[in-house]
């Protein structure tokens, strides 16, 4: 297969062309023909025009690449190496929701072929590909499974909004269903990834390090919650103390905040469900989800209780919410915890103002029920800066006085402005 797609008598298709498909297809199409497939009409047109709808890829990203955008299953049947990188959500309960998965497994068993390969990047717990993908292609493709194709793993690393580590740039995981598939698929992502590749030994151990890169984090970042709230109740800050700890060499430097999107806030789930499934209730990682999902809560009560403090009736307060993506610099609202924190506030009655300079206001009446505000206005009883976006790095303490009214509060989750707020009250995680 790799002899064949370097001759350019194979071609490379990607299915599902969101911020993780897209930047691989185009990646790929420097050297070799793609094809890009999507289910979005809308989306494909977009970037058959040079534009990237995640808001990640300049227009020159487009540039000599030998790519064809479409949704059409019969060119899809062209291509004979599928790689899967749609998303992996969770649903209101939790609990991993594979459609969006088993309906591109179903496209690609449509268009499967005797010799072809089917790779997935899509997160998922240990033994999905195998157990829930696999079926499904040979249902729909009428073949068998090793004698007729074959199936690799490779776990997607992108990062939304870093310009630094890229597809090029990060050591890629790869596994396949025999030593044969193995190799062919490390052989065809090294012709886009210059750092290299390892090679997992099974296609369940390169699920399984995917998901618990994230949900390590996760963890980490749910001990940094829970020492903020313990910290708060102390009366220090917890990135004083975070600074003075890192000084030890060996201190791990993880920061308190929100933990939303479709990685962090949503893999650690699939690994507890698989547990579960296994007979185990997991107890760490359950732990420290509970403690991120209710981040969102618990700064708003905070700035209730300061709004408060200050003299002010929590019915009548009027905040303004900075940001409203799930983290900086990206246009991205899934998954977003700042929801939780403007849900809670409307729950105490608060009026709750929102900007941002990345999202769509439309997307976020869609998503969450609320819009952005047009018009900063100059009678806010407090502003929670909840997203670091670059364009308010700069924002300086009279800024945020003139927008505020008698004794204003700037709420800073990430702790941005520490040391620059001394008129007005200011706290942070």
């Amino acid at each position: 297969m790799y002899d064949k797609i370097i001759k350019k008598d194979a071609k490379v298709a990607l299915i599902g062309l969101g911020y993780v498909g897209l930047p691989i297809a185009l990646e790929f199409a420097k050297s070799v023909p793609v094809i890009g497939f999507d289910i979005n009409d809308a989306r494909l047109e977009m970037m058959r025009n040079k534009i990237d709808p995640s808001e990640e890829l300049p227009a020159s990203a487009f540039d000599n690449c030998d790519i064809t955008f479409t949704s059409s299953i019969d060119v899809l049947r062209t291509a004979n190496f599928f790689i899967v990188a749609v998303p992996t959500p969770i649903d209101d309960h939790n609990k991993p929701d594979l459609i969006p998965v088993i309906s591109a497994s179903k496209s690609v068993g449509k268009a499967l072929k005797k010799g072809d390969y089917v790779v997935f990047e899509s997160t998922v717990y240990p033994g999905c590909t195998e157990e829930d993908c696999i079926p499904v292609l040979e249902e729909y493709s009428g073949l068998k499974f090793k004698t007729d194709f074959k199936v690799g793993y490779s776990p997607e690393r992108i990062n939304p909004g870093d310009k630094e580590h890229t597809l090029p740039k990060i050591i890629k995981v790869v596994s396949g269903c025999d030593a044969e598939a193995l190799d062919n698929v490390a052989k065809v992502y090294e012709i886009v990834v210059k750092a290299g590749v390892h090679r997992a030994p099974s296609i369940k151990v390169a699920e399984a390090a995917k998901i618990i890169e994230n949900t390590q984090r996760d963890v980490n970042i749910a001990l940094m919650n829970e020492l903020s709230i313990i910290f708060n109740k102390a009366g220090i800050n917890t990135y004083d103390v975070l600074e003075a700890a890192g000084t030890k060499w060996n201190f791990l430097k993880f920061f308190p905040g929100l933990v939303g999107g479709h990685c962090i806030g949503v893999d650690p789930y699939y690994l507890t469900y698989k547990a579960k499934e296994l007979g185990y209730h997991s107890k760490v990682i359950t732990s420290g989800r509970d403690v991120n999902d209710g981040m969102g809560a618990y700064i708003a009560r905070e700035t209730i209780k300061k709004i408060i403090a200050k003299g002010n009736e929590g019915g009548k307060a009027k905040v303004l919410v900075m940001g409203a993506t799930f983290k900086e610099n990206v246009s991205d609202i899934r998954n977003s915890k700042v929801a939780d924190v403007i849900k809670e506030l409307k729950d105490f009655g608060i009026k709750v103002d929102v900007v941002d300079p990345h999202a769509s206001s439309k997307d976020l009446k869609h998503e969450y029920g609320f819009e952005l505000t047009d018009n900063i206005s100059n009678d806010y009883d407090a502003v929670i800066v909840a997203v670091n976006h670059k364009d308010y790095l700069t924002l300086t303490e009279d800024y945020f006085d003139s927008i505020t009214k008698g004794k204003g509060i700037v709420v800073d989750i990430k702790g941005v402005y520490k040391g620059k707020i001394n008129k007005l009250t200011y706290w942070s995680l």
